[in-house]
């Protein structure tokens, strides 16, 4: 059979199979994300709503427990987490096997999404950096692999690309996204070109915005993000080190990082999660839960939570990680973030503790 005819018949087989296939890094044909749109699907609920645009964290202490964390032996697994970026630090800490990004709003699957494009397009972290911000990308990457954080994040501090550059941007981000499978309205593709373009406009100045209200001053801006330090004074933000960001790229590139739409209280994507684990013979090593857990109890649906924790198999040192804010918080800031055991919390629970929120928080 001649070279062309071969490629043909391994193209329909492809086919036959619903594999699509691509060239990437200069002529490696590698599988196309064929299944990624498949598990967004199989594992999400309908969106719900939260008035917020979450594109950034606002929390300053989400660093604080990665000394714990490797304390107590978290490592590989599954990760389970909600919000945006502020999980990829986490990620690269523990480095899961396979990791789950689940959020009650749809807006978060599609930010999500954005991540995942500037992962695939983006050799090393300063050039993803420099797309996600819409800056000029230096020259020379390799000479940045071993860059300090704040040189990278001096470098992406320059003022934005012209109009015609950015729009060159978007058009590869969206081309990326479309690569993906993932069924989106034009109303969903004007959501991720406007969150884009807010990362753009804003730059490393960019804060978490809650619906109709400015950024409160003790939220942090992105820059404080990039470069916090945990509890020890490390540098432990994902694109502090040219390792975290690859281990994340690879994550990314296997369609081994899933952002679901789900309610941690709700009655399909945890319990969905939960099946697909069991299938595949894996345990949760981290659930990271923000302040999620503050709203299920003012809902009254903390209790469906723990059920749908307890069902997910975990490994023997699996945690909960929480920020708590206000007058929970502990230090300055706004916000303090904590570990806590799965097994305390849902035996605990079961036994008849943690029934208010407060609780929850002084039994950390």
């Amino acid at each position: 059979m001649g070279h062309s005819r071969l490629l043909l018949a391994v193209a329909i087989s492809a086919l036959c199979l619903g594999l699509t296939w691509e060239l990437k890094d200069g002529g490696a044909r590698t599988q196309a994300q064929s299944g990624f749109a498949a598990d967004i699907a199989a594992l999400s609920e309908p969106p719900g709503y939260f008035d917020t645009d979450n594109l950034i964290s606002n929390e300053r202490s989400y660093l604080d427990v990665v000394p714990e964390l490797k304390a107590r032996g978290v490592k590989g697994g599954v990760y389970i987490g909600v919000g945006p970026d502020q999980n990829f630090s986490y990620i690269a800490s523990i480095k899961p096997e396979a990791a789950f990004i689940i959020d009650v709003r749809r807006d978060n699957l599609l930010l999500h999404l954005l991540f995942k494009s500037l992962f695939s397009l983006a050799r090393t972290r300063v050039e993803y950096l420099a797309l996600l911000l819409g800056r000029q990308v230096p020259p020379d990457l390799d000479s940045w692999r071993t860059a300090a954080i704040e040189r990278v994040v001096a470098q992406v501090e320059s003022p934005p690309l012209d109009s015609r550059a950015i729009s060159a941007v978007r058009a590869r981000a969206d081309e990326a996204i479309a690569r993906t499978g993932v069924s989106l309205s034009e109303k969903d593709r004007e959501t991720i070109d406007r969150f884009h373009r807010r990362f753009i406009e804003a730059g490393v100045g960019l804060q978490f915005q809650s619906t109709g209200r400015p950024p409160q001053g003790h939220y942090p801006t992105y820059r404080d993000l990039l470069l916090s330090t945990d509890e020890q004074g490390n540098r432990s933000n994902y694109l502090a080190s040219e390792a975290a960001f690859q281990f994340l790229k690879d994550l990314q590139q296997r369609d081994r990082l899933i952002p679901v739409v789900g309610d941690l209280s709700g009655p399909r994507a945890l319990s969905a999660i939960a099946a697909r684990l069991r299938q595949r013979g894996q345990r949760l090593s981290a659930f990271y839960a923000s302040n999620v857990e503050f709203y299920l109890f003012g809902d009254a649906r903390f209790d469906r939570f723990v059920n749908n924790l307890s069902s997910l198999p975990r490994a023997e040192h699996a945690v909960i990680i929480r920020s708590v804010f206000g007058r929970f918080a502990m230090g300055t800031g706004g916000s303090s973030s904590h570990v806590q055991s799965v097994g305390e919390l849902v035996t605990g629970y079961a036994k008849g503790r943690f029934r208010y929120y407060g609780e929850l928080i002084d039994g950390r």
